[in-house]
């Protein structure tokens, strides 16, 4: 295991982005990085995080043989590698051949009841990622989207904080309505927001509206 690559990362003589192309490079570093995210330096744990965040988006197959370790994530007690995880298991999804992600669906969406904003939102801004890389999933996606209307407010997600996810929820509808049977309790939910006080919902919920012509 290539540690020297993560005390660079301390020392700041690479950045994320480099390591991110030796990565690319070299897949040998990737024990090394996946190691990293366990560290007790945050520097180290967050710049593996990100980098790995940003792999599985451009090389899903190469990243797909650890996606138990993605799902062990998902405890995580630091909240930002649980995020990480969350982003990256959606992006495995696309090449997710043994269904993997079926079996932890339950799992993935009981996050829509967690008590931090960030957290419901990364489920929420993801969820399009899911429905599309598996169409046969998509209608009860878009339940669980739907619920995001009855998500309980805490200290940490206040109802400012469910105006911000029923925005990130109707981008990620918009994205794959046309396969939603569901069509009208879509439109409905995002008829609710558009006369959100919050002015960025109430313009995303008319152009959403604008486009299939239901203003």
């Amino acid at each position: 295991m290539d540690v020297d690559v993560l005390q660079r990362l301390v020392n700041k003589t690479i950045t994320r982005e480099e390591l991110f192309q030796e990565l690319v490079q070299n897949s040998n570093l990737l024990p090394a990085i996946l190691h990293g995210m366990s560290s007790s330096k945050a520097t180290i744990r967050y710049g593996c995080g990100k980098v790995l965040m940003d792999f599985s988006e451009k090389y899903p197959e190469r990243l797909y043989p650890q996606f138990d370790t993605f799902v062990d994530l998902l405890n995580s007690k630091y909240r930002i590698l649980t995020w990480n995880a969350l982003a990256i298991i959606a992006n495995l999804a696309r090449v997710d051949r043994e269904r993997k992600f079926d079996e932890i669906f339950e799992k993935y969406y009981d996050y829509l009841n967690d008590e931090y904003m960030v957290t419901v939102a990364n489920v929420v801004g993801n969820s399009a990622k899911i429905a599309m890389a598996k169409p046969y999933l998509i209608q009860i996606i878009t339940d669980r989207l739907l619920s995001v209307e009855n998500i309980k407010v805490t200290p940490h997600l206040t109802i400012e904080c469910k105006k911000v996810i029923a925005q990130q929820a109707i981008n990620s509808f918009d994205l794959f309505f046309n396969k939603i049977d569901a069509k009208e309790r879509v439109i409905s939910f995002v008829k609710k927001q558009a006369s959100s006080t919050r002015a960025p919902l109430k313009r995303q919920a008319r152009d959403f509206l604008k486009k299939r012509n239901r203003n």
